[in-house]
């Protein structure tokens, strides 16, 4: 069977590497005789994982001693809910640039006071918001880092006078992070780090514990770093092939190398789709996310849509269509994206124009 060239937005593709150790782990985890899928959570040889797991995750992104690393089901459209429960007090700002990000406002807005301090949905979320106040009496700005349905990042840590809450769902551990900056990093897994089923959590610790009300056992962030995110049995098999995905990370040479060719294989796709008279990107040039690489037909070629997906998935190119919110095409390339394929793409984009000519 020739190459399939995977540009799915989510769930990611891996390394090859985790797949393999996964595979034979579904067989006998660590030697047990017993399946990743059936070992208990209470043995040592998964508490062993469960450590590596969380120790990769603080070396990879230099997290200091004041975080704590947490795993949690859910999906992070529920740690939208954690948020607010375990940060609003008073007063919350959001950035809203995109879809995920006024869902995360709007389920701060049923427990508290929380609003929009900056949008840019008068354009289509094809921007960042930039040069607005931020107050210093609330109780954490929460910005959304990169946009997956519309192609924008923020590609730098924030300066701001209060508690920095952000999602990083679809960057994290595409780029350094400050990580002292964030009272609460948070995201799933599924677009970098591993598969669907598993949340991360990096939280500063003397955070917690600031509001008054009640917050349910399970939705108080102090419960699973208290109990090292295993008060009830975790999704052992989404944090093992995270855990072998993180192996990887490190064995070229950790975040720091994989950001150089995140920005390699972004700038080949970029600079493919501004020469190409057959299309136009869609974000603002310097808000251009490295994760998420949306565009459209050049003016004139709309009608030439429908052909391109058909030409492009002949040439074995999986998951480029647009989000169904904003159509058009986005190719999303996380870090085990290798730049074969991007390649493999803008060589389908330049034959297609050449057909067309």
């Amino acid at each position: 069977m020739s190459k399939v060239h995977v540009f799915n937005a989510g769930p990611c593709i891996l390394p090859e590497a985790a797949i393999d150790n996964a595979i034979a782990a579904l067989k006998d985890f660590k030697g047990t005789g017993v399946s990743v899928l059936s070992i208990s959570h209470r043995t040592k040889e998964w508490e062993e994982t469960m450590n590596e797991c969380r120790s990769l995750w603080k070396e990879l992104l230099h997290i200091p001693d004041t975080h704590e690393v947490v795993f949690l089901g859910g999906g992070a459209s529920l740690q939208f809910l954690y948020v607010a429960m375990n940060f609003l007090e008073k007063k919350a700002a959001y950035l809203d640039t995109g879809v995920w990000a006024h869902k995360a406002l709007k389920e701060a807005q049923g427990i508290g006071d929380a609003y929009a301090i900056a949008c840019s949905k008068d354009k289509n979320y094809t921007y960042i918001p930039k040069g607005f106040e931020i107050p210093s009496d609330i109780d954490y700005l929460h910005i959304t880092t990169n946009n997956t349905i519309y192609g924008t990042e923020i590609h730098e840590d924030l300066d701001v006078p209060c508690p920095l809450i952000a999602d990083m769902s679809s960057d994290i551990m595409s780029r350094p992070v400050d990580v002292s900056k964030y009272d609460l990093i948070y995201g799933g897994s599924q677009k970098n780090v591993g598969p669907a089923g598993v949340i991360f959590a990096i939280i500063r610790k003397d955070a917690l514990g600031r509001v008054t009300r009640y917050i349910p056992t399970m939705l108080d962030y102090r419960t699973h770093v208290d109990k090292e995110s295993m008060f009830n049995t975790p999704p052992v098999f989404a944090i093992y092939v995270m855990n072998e995905t993180l192996k990887w990370v490190k064995s070229i040479g950790g975040v720091e190398a994989i950001y150089e060719i995140n920005k390699k294989k972004a700038q080949l796709l970029y600079d493919e789709i501004d020469r190409n008279s057959m299309f136009i990107g869609t974000a603002e040039k310097e808000d251009r996310s490295l994760m998420n690489v949306c565009f459209v037909m050049a003016p004139g070629k709309e009608d030439l849509q429908d052909e391109f997906m058909a030409f492009a998935k002949s040439r074995n190119m999986v998951g480029i269509k647009g989000h169904r919110s904003v159509g058009g095409f986005r190719a999303s390339i996380y870090n085990a994206c290798p730049i074969e394929d991007v390649q493999a793409l803008v060589d389908c984009m330049k034959e297609f124009e050449d057909l067309k000519k």
